[in-house]
């Protein structure tokens, strides 16, 4: 069951802690905020809290939360129009979705409610330019640090129950006429250190030998107990870099791992520890593909969207709850650092936009900021184009 249900744990855990990021910091600042939303199109369920409304929507691709602003024209192209005297936006990092105004024949009328509940007004220190910069900067930018918050939670407490797992440094083959064979290495041998440095797995191995293309490097190696060195000069090979995609020469000795899995376990502060790090490391390298697609090094067609991360998340649940986890932390990362690019829909664009107003003095004209969305919804749709796209290719690749 868990196996089906992947593709929308995945994408539900990941939209709704963004979009409760920035609920929760609309509240705080005292911004109302009439609906949250998880996923588009019709309601499948609805209920309001409060003086806020809770829906399920048919399609899990994103989520919003929308908030009272006095800037009703320039978004009501992507939200299906203004309500009345007050339009209510979506704010956060997943597009936007239609809201229809309210009244006693839509939803279920409360006479002292604000709109769209009610009849009552929207008080201006309620809308989301009246707060100051600072407060309108901690709205958007709670998105994503709930995303990150929840990629770091995610890999600590894995680390934390699972233990850090590594392929230890055993080899299981050698091919024959290249490095490993000819300096005698053969199978069940187990590297110890490098050049005198200690070698705890196999990763670490490849590590050293990839920079050591033409240069004779010391192994220590045992096997049966019985310990000796070896010198082996590691070949030159071109490789593909799995981040970029670029070719890269590094070197290569020719020998393959013992595919048992072995695990480290951690005490919680080192799992703390290694899972900041491991989240940090995933976001390096979102930003060096980001970096790389700019400057024409990384292929758009590596890029993936809603069905290549729905087939990826059935193949972490096969592989278990461990798998499933990971997944979701390193989508939750990615959601994160593509948020903050400067794109007007996203929450980098966002940011962007109200620090140039508060720069110049004053807020851009509705005309003005229409054009600016207008221009993020073209390059978003461009980018979900090119994305189902690829995932469709990939799709017809697999099962055709």
């Amino acid at each position: 069951m868990l196996t089906y249900l992947a593709p929308l744990l995945v994408f539900g855990l990941v939209v709704f802690v963004h979009e409760l990021g920035h609920f929760l910091a609309a509240k705080a600042v005292g911004v109302y905020a009439p609906r949250f939303s998880i996923g588009f199109g019709p309601a499948l369920w609805r209920h309001r809290w409060g003086e806020t409304e809770y829906v399920l929507a048919l399609l899990p691709l994103g989520g919003y939360v929308r908030m009272a602003s006095r800037e009703d024209q320039a978004t009501a192209f992507l939200e299906g129009g203004s309500e009345e005297s007050q339009q209510v936006p979506e704010v956060g990092g997943n597009a936007a979705a239609p809201m229809v105004a309210g009244s006693e024949g839509d939803r279920e009328w409360d006479p002292n409610a604000m709109k769209p509940f009610g009849p009552k007004p929207i008080p201006e220190h309620r809308w989301f330019e009246s707060k100051p910069l600072v407060a309108r900067l901690f709205i958007m930018i709670a998105g994503v640090t709930m995303n990150a918050v929840l990629a770091i939670t995610l890999e600590v407490g894995t680390l934390a129950v699972y233990g850090r797992e590594y392929l230890p440094a055993v080899l299981d083959s050698v091919v024959a006429g290249k490095p490993a064979q000819r300096a005698g290495l053969v199978k069940g041998d187990s590297i110890v250190s490098i050049d005198g440095q200690p070698v705890h797995d196999f990763q670490a191995l490849v590590g050293h030998v990839s920079t050591a293309a033409g240069r004779a490097i010391s192994l220590e190696v045992v096997h049966d107990g019985v310990r000796r060195t070896v010198s082996v000069e590691p070949e030159s090979a071109e490789v593909e870099n799995q981040v970029t995609g670029r070719k890269e020469h590094v070197g290569r000795i020719y020998a393959a791992p013992r595919p048992k899995v072995a695990r480290d376990p951690l005490p919680f502060p080192a799992a703390v520890a290694a899972g900041w790090d491991k989240t940090w490391e995933n976001a390096g390298s979102i930003v060096q593909i980001v970096r790389g697609l700019f400057a024409g090094d990384v292929s758009t067609s590596q890029l993936g969207g809603p069905i290549a991360i729905g087939y990826v998340s059935v193949m972490a649940a096969r592989g278990g709850i461990e798998r499933l986890l990971q997944l979701i932390a390193f989508l939750s990362i990615n959601v994160a650092v593509l948020n903050l690019l400067p794109v007007p829909i996203l929450d980098g664009g966002q940011i962007l936009l109200n620090v140039l107003e508060a720069a110049k003095g004053s807020a851009f004209s509705a005309r003005t900021r229409e054009y600016i969305l207008r221009a993020g919804l073209l390059a978003i749709a461009l980018l979900f184009a090119l994305v189902m796209f690829n995932d469709i290719k990939g799709l017809l690749q697999r099962f055709g």
